[in-house]
């Protein structure tokens, strides 16, 4: 049995995103447990050195929506993926089981590639409008491959828009999110398709 198989109460909530700075697509879903969530999904895309890439990508949370676990498998161009993230009971990060050190304070994993994980920050937060939030989080680059602290702010504009930015990556813009929490529009990176 696979673990995702584990996982039976589809919440209803998935998604088509479609990439705005070169051809892609992201489809992604959300999955509800016992013992808490699990968002999965594939990215297909061209990466920004112009190789074909594609990313099977798994991320369980607690019923805090706190990283517990992540997997990303697959390619980019001839190079094969295979990362496995961890985040132990003490709190630690461990990437393919080397410890990550400085990242103790961190409760949630951004997926740099896909625009998925905004949604595991935003459901944790629960921020009311007009209310914002540091949320950094231990940010996985795939081509590193490597594993690093993201300084992120949300500020919640309306019952639909939130201020985003991540200036680490220098990117800033209003984040339009579904009911559900996933990003409907991703200024300049990613729109839900359809």
């Amino acid at each position: 049995m696979t673990e995702s198989a584990t996982m039976t109460e589809p919440t209803g909530d998935s998604i088509l995103w479609r990439r705005l700075d070169g051809p892609g697509h992201d489809a992604c879903r959300l999955l509800e447990g016992a013992a808490g969530w699990l968002l999965e999904g594939t990215a297909v895309f061209q990466d920004d050195r112009g190789r074909p890439t594609c990313l099977h990508y798994e991320v369980r949370c607690d019923r805090r929506w706190h990283t517990e676990s992540g997997r990303v498998r697959g390619w980019i161009g001839e190079r094969a993926v295979a990362l496995r993230v961890e985040r132990d009971a003490a709190g630690r990060w461990l990437l393919n089981d080397e410890l990550v050190p400085g990242l103790e304070d961190q409760v949630d994993l951004d997926l740099g590639f896909t625009p998925a994980t905004n949604l595991l920050q935003l459901r944790r937060l629960q921020l009311q409008i007009g209310q914002a939030a540091d949320a950094p989080a231990a940010w996985l680059d795939v081509h590193g491959p490597s594993l690093t602290r993201l300084v992120q702010r949300y500020e919640r504009r309306s019952a639909t828009a939130y201020g985003y930015r991540a200036p680490e990556v220098g990117y800033e813009g209003e984040l339009q999110v579904a009911p559900s929490g996933f990003v409907r529009s991703y200024p300049g990176l990613w729109v839900v398709e359809g």
